[in-house]
């Protein structure tokens, strides 16, 4: 059975590695929270606050991110591919590297973000 930490305060959290596969986070405090190499395939982080937070190698394939704050959190090669990003701040995250394929970006922002090819977006 999938974890539930929706709307839980889980600041500066280390969740390295750690299996949140399909896990409920939506709108948890994640602030300056370790997840690299986390599992997050197919969770929901919907509204979460993921300010700062380490997301870099975690796998967040078929993630719901729509609406949740990831200014400037490292997503540095992450999986991102098919995650629903709508309305997500991603003002300037890392994603270098990242896999942000068929991910749904429609109304995020992106500004200076560095992109996957090492770009950054004014």
């Amino acid at each position: 059975m999938p974890q539930n930490y929706s709307g839980q305060d889980l600041r500066g959290r280390d969740f390295s590695r750690a299996n949140l596969s399909g896990a409920n986070l939506s709108g948890a405090n994640l602030i300056g929270a370790n997840l690299s190499r986390a599992n997050l395939s197919g969770a929901d982080l919907s509204g979460a606050t993921l300010i700062g937070a380490d997301l870099s190698r975690a796998n967040l394939s078929r993630a719901n991110l729509s609406g949740a704050s990831l200014f400037g959190a490292n997503l540095r090669r992450a999986n991102l591919s098919w995650a629903n990003l709508c309305r997500a701040d991603l003002t300037g995250a890392n994603l270098y590297f990242a896999d942000l394929s068929w991910a749904d970006l429609s109304g995020a922002d992106l500004s200076r973000a560095t992109m996957p090819d090492g770009t950054i977006r004014y």
